[in-house]
């Protein structure tokens, strides 16, 4: 499955705050301006950690969405009449 990067303005605000606050570590830790190599690279590691949390969360929401409907009612008897059509098949 293919999906677009992940850009600024697709992250919430919280992330984008911790994007910043990253940038400033980095800087501080260097002791001088970022270049635009170091900037690009510390938002690439940050979007990618950012990707693959949000490609966890969704598995897990799908696993838990898949558990939910597996669930069959086991009191319930098998009924043909309510699985075939009532005017036949056309």
């Amino acid at each position: 499955m293919s999906t677009s990067r992940l850009t600024q303005q697709d992250m919430t605000e919280a992330e984008q705050r911790e994007l910043k606050t990253r940038l400033d570590r980095a800087r501080i830790a260097h002791g001088r301006p970022l270049t635009n190599s170091e900037i690009n690279h510390v938002k690439k590691t940050y979007i990618d950690q950012l990707i693959a949390e949000r490609e966890l969360a969704a598995k897990k929401a799908r696993q838990i969405k898949k558990q939910k409907t597996a669930k069959l009612d086991t009191s319930a008897t098998y009924s043909w009449s309510a699985n075939n059509h009532t005017r036949g098949k056309r």
